[in-house]
């Protein structure tokens, strides 16, 4: 496990971006690499938000799990009612490159109930209390309040190993 970066085909993405509920279209199977931005912050009971998201689910991971090459930008919010508190709310980069054998997650601005959680919330308090070297040591994978990051180890895809 390693810091959060940015995969290195991110400067060749060319951005396909989709509203509340919308679904991608069939053709995304067939992009590589595939980056898609979702905005995911109408995640409601009260005005069918919640249901929308679910029914665009489906077909946005049949979509992302066809491509060796994948980066993910999203933008997420969980509450009871449009203009609440969110009960869960955070922006997200996700990316795998199964050619290169990694991938890597990384969540800004997470907040469970207005309230920042991630590593760079403990680093806060571990530097308070006097823990700088525990604290410098996890402030890689998450230094501003509700951030935390890794990239990560992929296993052998041999389909996407013989990919150009």
């Amino acid at each position: 496990m390693a810091p959060f970066t940015e995969p290195r085909f991110a400067a060749t993405c060319t951005w396909h971006e989709f509203g509340e509920g919308e679904q991608p279209p069939f053709w995304l199977v067939f992009v590589n690499p595939l980056c898609v931005e979702y905005s995911k912050r109408d995640i409601t009971i009260d005005d069918g938000g919640a249901l929308n998201f679910l029914l665009a689910e489906p077909s946005r991971f049949a979509v992302a799990l066809s491509t060796c090459r994948y980066y993910q930008k999203d933008h997420w919010s969980v509450q009871p009612t449009s203009g609440a508190t969110p009960w869960v709310a955070w922006d997200g980069q996700y990316w795998w490159d199964k050619k290169d054998e990694l991938s890597g997650a990384r969540l800004t601005n997470f907040r469970i109930d207005g309230r920042t959680a991630g590593i760079g919330d403990a680093v806060a308090v571990l530097r308070a209390g006097g823990y700088r070297s525990v604290a410098d040591v996890l402030s890689a994978y998450g230094s501003s309040a509700g951030e935390t990051g890794a990239t990560v180890e992929l296993p052998f895809d041999l389909r996407c190993a013989l990919a150009g």
